[in-house]
């Protein structure tokens, strides 16, 4: 969408200084002056369209630079979203490993009880059935 504005407006800038020469020299050459006064007339003329084309050439370095520095400003808001977002999912992968690390503790300290439970049990029984 601003490419097809920046380019809009660049066809118009350049429609409008070929317009303006154009028209100049057509005034000039059927304009009923002297030599002398036709060639002070065309350096005048010639004098205001480059003025003319270095005010839309400074406008549009300006449309330019805003452009650029509107470009640069969203870049750095994106890349401090995205910086977030990333702190935001290693906080929580962090979260889920300390949980996991906590459960598989539990479950380690559970299965050395049962381990122990079962040990006792199998002692028990075959010293009873030593009695037996």
């Amino acid at each position: 969408m601003e490419k097809d504005k920046s380019n809009l407006a660049r066809g118009l800038i350049i429609g409008f200084i070929a317009g303006s020469v154009v028209g100049a020299v057509t005034a000039l050459l059927y304009a009923p002056k002297s030599g002398k006064e036709l060639r002070a007339d065309i350096k005048t003329k010639g004098g205001d369209l480059l003025n003319d084309a270095e005010r839309y050439l400074a406008h549009a370095q300006e449309k330019a630079a805003d452009i650029i520095n509107e470009g640069k400003s969203r870049s750095e808001e994106l890349i401090t979203q995205a910086r977030q977002k990333a702190e935001t999912i290693l906080h929580d992968a962090e979260k889920i490993l300390t949980t996991a690390k906590e459960k598989t503790a539990q479950i380690s300290e559970e299965t050395g009880k049962i381990k122990g439970a079962v040990k006792a049990g199998i002692d028990t029984f075959k010293s009873e059935r030593g009695r037996s």
